[in-house]
């Protein structure tokens, strides 16, 4: 298993995030072309229909961009392309660290312990009662005689 990403797949990647970017963009030109038609700049008819095509374009090319990310990000079996549980586990090794190691991080910041080393807790038990007390007690808990 590899702890490092192969150079394919952050190319991969960043290809994704560039073709969701140029999606957005082309969506977004219909939008600027209906600002232009109301703000009372002459625009052609052909041009709105033009960019309503190229905004369809554009959402497509979105959707794509995105599917190539996901297999940048988590490989093709990770992000469920293939159907390989054991290749898929061994792509998300690197971001299952992540996390884990994220949730480290936050575990330790919060002060709690995953009984790494468990204290040890000593018991005196009352010879009247039967009462375990703890260590560090003069009285029985239960029914108050000294030890």
């Amino acid at each position: 298993m590899s702890r490092k990403l192969s150079q394919t797949r952050k190319i991969t990647y960043y290809l994704g995030m560039l073709l969701m970017l140029i999606g957005i963009i082309l969506f977004a030109s219909v939008f600027v072309t209906i600002i232009s038609a109301i703000t009372g700049d002459p625009v052609v008819e052909s041009d709105i229909a033009s960019s309503f095509g190229w905004s369809f374009a554009g959402f497509a090319i979105l959707y794509i961009g995105s599917v190539v990310r996901s297999i940048g990000e988590k490989g093709l079996s990770g992000s469920g392309i293939i159907l390989d549980p054991e290749k898929g586990r061994e792509e998300l090794e690197p971001f299952s660290r992540m996390k884990g190691g994220m949730l480290k991080d936050a575990l330790e910041e919060a002060e709690i312990d995953l009984a790494s080393n468990p204290k040890r807790v000593v018991m005196i038990k009352c010879t009247y009662c039967n009462k375990l007390n703890e260590e560090d007690s003069k009285f029985c808990q239960e029914c108050g005689k000294a030890f």
